[in-house]
């Protein structure tokens, strides 16, 4: 079946409702579901809470957005919110780290006291990484601010997902037609 049989009536009948999958290719391997975040026990924040949020396709959200109201003002409105959602999420990796590190920083006091060498050369590096992955979270929170970046790709996908969502309204209108 090609990709526009759906313009075609079927046995004079009216044409079936269209649905997302004409208008949107998903990846291999893409739900049509949200995906869920879930991470070990107290390591739910660390960056890859934000990678998994920026990795998200929010095409399909969009999609479903305009067709329940295919007004600008939503569309501007859910992209707002979508930002308010990757700001929430920068903060908690950001306290995260900050925690971790402090926490870090005591062992490594308290370890050095003891003559651990061992055990504090391996706190350091993992402060070391901590700190690295805190000036990531610091770079994506400032391509954010600017529109720029990797956080763009939520807004894109949502954006892009809403305006298949308009043209499926439009299809579907004009497929009602009779000339």
């Amino acid at each position: 079946m090609g990709l526009f049989n759906f313009l075609n009536k079927k046995n004079g009948n009216t044409v079936p409702d269209v649905t997302e999958k004409v208008f949107i290719e998903k990846a291999p391997g893409v739900n049509d579901k949200p995906e869920e975040i879930s991470a070990p026990t107290g390591m739910e924040n660390n960056i890859d809470l934000l990678s998994r949020f920026l990795d998200r396709n929010h095409e399909g959200k969009g999609y479903d957005d305009a067709l329940i109201n295919p007004d600008s003002v939503h569309l501007t409105e859910n992209m707002r919110a979508l930002k308010n959602e990757l700001e929430r999420t920068i903060r908690k990796v950001k306290t995260f780290y900050e925690d971790f590190i402090k926490e870090i920083n005591y062992h490594i006091d308290s370890r050095s006291r003891r003559g651990m060498v061992d055990t504090v050369e391996e706190l350091k590096m993992k402060k070391e990484i901590s700190e690295s992955h805190i000036l990531k979270v610091l770079q994506i929170e400032a391509d954010a601010k600017n529109n720029t970046g990797d956080s763009q790709g939520i807004l894109i996908s949502y954006e892009r997902g809403f305006k298949n969502g308009l043209a499926a309204i439009s299809h579907h209108a004009i497929m009602k037609m009779k000339f």
